[in-house]
């Protein structure tokens, strides 16, 4: 096939001990997934999960040795970090079991979703999607990829983040409103799920602002740890 100009090169992750990386289709997040965090945000109980997404070309895939930059960017002045555990997929399908989400799961990573909180809150308040304050460039962060074969299924754990040494944020896995598994199959109802699709898969409370300078340290048991500076 010709094409009109050259297409990008797709979005990747690198993966831990192999020289590979894992491809990324697309982008999922899981809002408000735990419960500490759902009534920071105002909201409480077991709510039905929601969506939204990241395009690809808002990864920063942070490298083998877990450190990375990201820009602070424009049109804000209210940037949030987020800690997430990621989850790729290297299996698809529609209307999952539990069963068929856990064996879609190729690995674990840890992430960030940067959010541009004022512009958020703008558009929350007009009832306006939320793209330019969650999806925009260098967004999503996400460290080396974790395959589950070496992992296990991943469902308690401590996750935290620390800006400048200070604790921001710490939890545990087996406090996510919807669990890993629950989350895939819940999606794969709405979206006939891919290989090479991540999953976000919400954060504990603790979220708030960095500025530039700032050092982020997101921690997720089991997954080592990723550090970036906000430039």
């Amino acid at each position: 096939m010709k094409w009109i100009f050259t297409p990008s090169e797709p979005a990747g992750l690198p993966v831990v001990d192999q020289d590979a990386q894992f491809p990324v289709q697309r982008i999922f997040c899981v809002g408000r997934n735990y419960v500490e965090h759902a009534q920071e945000m105002g909201h409480s109980g077991r709510e039905d999960p929601f969506f939204f997404c990241k395009p690809p070309h808002a990864l920063v895939a942070v490298d083998d040795s877990g450190n990375s930059v990201m820009p602070y960017p424009s049109q804000t002045d209210d940037l949030h970090h987020e800690v997430e555990l990621a989850v790729m997929l290297d299996k698809g399908g529609k209307d999952l079991s539990l069963e068929q989400a856990v064996d879609a799961i190729y690995g674990y990573a840890i992430s960030l979703d940067m959010t541009r909180r004022d512009l958020q809150a703008a558009a929350k308040k007009q009832g306006r999607p939320w793209e330019t304050g969650k999806a925009f460039d260098a967004s999503a962060l996400i460290g080396p990829v974790h395959p589950k074969s070496q992992t296990g299924e991943l469902t308690q754990g401590q996750i935290a983040l620390y800006v400048n040494d200070q604790l921001r944020q710490q939890g545990d896995l087996s406090q996510l409103i919807w669990n890993v598994a629950e989350s895939i199959a819940y999606l794969s109802r709405f979206f006939t799920l891919q290989a090479g699709d991540v999953l976000m898969t919400g954060t504990p409370a603790g979220v708030g602002a960095v500025q530039k300078g700032d050092q982020m340290r997101a921690v997720i048991e089991g997954l080592g740890q990723v550090q970036v500076t906000v430039r």
